[in-house]
């Protein structure tokens, strides 16, 4: 079943490297009560991903978080190693939390699974934003194909506040 505006996300384990190591977020940790801009990856590093998805989030992070946003996660089927490896390379500002998704329990949860062992990636998240309020999807903009950003960029996001 993939989610839709109105589900409540389900439980999951989330993995983000800190100074102090690694550390498990569950979704109730991340989204409880607060309001959350989610942008999902198929994968860290990728071309469409680094040079595209990331840039159109962080040029907007400024304005999505004055309309009342209180955290932007990244979310990627990788390991919490890559995952803090990209942050450290592109969120200059400290403006997102980068999650890792490394079983992908979450993206499995919600049916955003992508096979991508065609081309040796393996299983990989589809691309796409969703604006979560205290664990409620409230918009949820679903990429049609992984190598574009056409509706799952931070201004479109923007744009829904």
């Amino acid at each position: 079943m993939t989610i839709k505006v109105g589900d409540k996300l389900p439980d999951a384990k989330l993995r983000v490297l800190t100074a102090e190591g690694l550390q498990v977020r569950t979704t109730d940790d991340i989204f409880k009560g607060k309001k959350v801009a989610l942008f999902a990856v198929p994968g860290a590093y990728t071309g469409t991903c680094h040079k595209m998805h990331l840039p159109s989030i962080f040029l907007n992070a400024y304005a999505i978080k004055d309309k009342g946003v209180n955290t932007i996660a990244i979310i990627s089927v990788n390991d919490a190693f890559v995952m803090n490896a990209w942050k450290r390379d592109t969120d200059q500002r400290d403006e997102a939390v980068f999650l890792a998704d490394g079983n992908a329990e979450f993206t499995k949860a919600i049916g955003m699974e992508l096979d991508a062992s065609g081309n040796g990636l393996g299983i990989r998240s589809k691309r796409y934003s969703m604006l979560v309020d205290d664990g409620v999807v409230k918009q949820l903009n679903l990429e049609p194909a992984p190598g574009k950003v056409e509706v799952s960029g931070g201004e479109t996001l923007l744009a829904q506040l």
